[in-house]
């Protein structure tokens, strides 16, 4: 090990550990109480709930029937910060699990807190883990300084969900039965618009209360499409472009301040909700809601989200990755084994995209029969247009950042904020956050 690797997470582990007898937190002991490693055994973190749960429980047991010598040892942990700071304490203190899942976001600040390990070239061939064998957004993305750390599984971007009865009576579909294309503020506007004729009610709806990830979502989404960016150097300077963010917020506020085509007050269930009762012709989330709108029997399809403004299309996205934390007594074979757990989930990519997610794993996302997957595979253009969270210790799915963000969004899509009060705000926390040297 690098001896800069060793200070670091020789320090880290001091501060943790020292926390932990202090507060006597039964969630760090959590953390670090594992057991040793077992060459007969694999264990693997996850973070999945809801229909990602199912799934992923789906693809453990067809590795454990593939494997019968192998005793797979699979546990799942609460989504978000906690999630990150157990494996963190456990790596530190030499006792994390040999594959952990990881959103791409997040995954960077392990690697500087040299928590993972680095998958060697020859390593990856040896399993076929070769670079040309994955979208080459998401492989990219998920690079640190031209090093592999993390593995892809999926890109799972912002999408639109319509209601296609709502939408054929408001003459916005194709006549294939797909959404027509949508281009451009006005259009999007005029779409909402003949939309809430049929419902009586919204156009459209996401979650603003207690959620401020889709706000940030959606913001993302646009501001992107007008190549506008919010931090850069890893987190340390804040470039947020005041002109072109009052634009996103200003016509966001249009949506729902002035015209009522979105409610400005609702939270993540309550927009769910709107659109599954018919009361909105669309619904702007992460694609991983549609296991909860085909339980509802709902007649609904999906699409990328509009391209509003600017001449590129982006999407806000993130992607679930599969790490292996460091730990000091892995061999060829533990590598091995942990290497065939990795490649075994993305055989099993399918499985993973009825959930929603756009497959990252070429073999699976160019076959026939993920396109023939409907409507998962109507979207899956979004995976070479993702734009992801920028870089930043505080920054990523879940992060201070996604809140700082979604939550001035949210403030001016009830009319809490005007657009100019909310750019000056973002400027404040941010740079606060910038400011603050990161934990490891």
């Amino acid at each position: 090990m690098r001896p800069s690797a060793i200070t670091r997470r020789t320090l880290l582990r001091a501060s943790l550990l020292s926390g932990a007898a202090l507060t006597g937190c039964s969630s760090v002991r959590a953390g670090l109480l594992s057991t040793p490693p077992d060459p007969a055994v694999v264990s693997y973190w996850n973070l999945f709930g809801g229909g990602d749960g199912v799934r992923m429980r789906q693809m453990e047991d067809a590795y454990r029937a593939a494997n019968p010598h192998l005793d797979l040892q699979a546990v799942t942990l609460a989504w978000g910060n906690p999630y990150y700071t157990k494996l963190a304490l456990a790596t530190v203190g030499d006792l994390p699990p040999d594959v952990a899942a990881a959103h791409l976001t997040r995954m960077k600040t392990l690697v500087q807190g040299d928590l993972l390990e680095e998958l060697l070239p020859e390593d990856l061939e040896r399993h076929g883990l070769t670079a040309d064998r994955f979208n080459r957004r998401a492989w990219d993305a998920g690079l640190v300084d031209g090093r592999v750390y993390a593995i892809p599984i999926d890109t799972h971007p912002f999408v639109l969900f319509y209601n296609t009865e709502i939408c054929d009576e408001a003459g916005l579909l194709a006549a294939d039965g797909t959404l027509a294309p949508i281009t451009g503020p006005d259009q999007f506007q005029d779409a909402l618009t003949r939309a809430r004729q049929v419902t009586g009610r919204y156009g459209a709806t996401h979650g603003i209360n207690s959620d401020t990830a889709s706000p940030w979502r959606l913001f993302q989404t646009l501001y992107a499409q007008l190549g506008g960016e919010v931090l850069a150097e890893d987190g340390t300077r804040v470039v947020l472009d005041d002109t072109k963010a009052v634009q996103v917020l200003d016509y966001l506020r249009t949506l729902t301040v002035e015209k009522g085509l979105m409610p400005g007050s609702v939270d993540y269930q309550g927009a769910i909700a709107l659109f599954a009762s018919g009361a909105a012709g669309f619904h702007l989330n992460g694609e991983w809601e549609i296991s909860t709108l085909q339980t509802a029997g709902l007649p609904f399809s999906m699409a990328l989200v509009p391209h509003v403004f600017g001449d590129e299309y982006a999407v806000q996205a993130d992607s679930h990755t599969l790490v292996l934390p460091v730990r000091a007594d892995r061999d060829r074979a533990g590598l091995d084994r942990a290497l065939g757990f990795v490649r075994s989930m993305l055989d099993q990519s399918l499985t993973w995209a009825e959930g929603g997610h756009v497959p990252t794993w070429q073999p699976v996302a160019t076959s026939d029969r993920y396109a023939a997957l409907t409507p998962q595979s109507h979207y899956a253009s979004a995976a070479d247009a993702a734009v992801y969270d920028p870089p930043g210790w505080y920054s990523g799915s879940g992060s201070n950042f996604e809140i700082v963000m979604g939550a001035a969004v949210g403030a001016v899509e009830a009319g809490d904020l005007t657009p100019t009060a909310a750019v000056a705000q973002l400027r404040a926390k941010l740079g606060e956050l910038a400011a603050t040297p990161p934990p490891v």
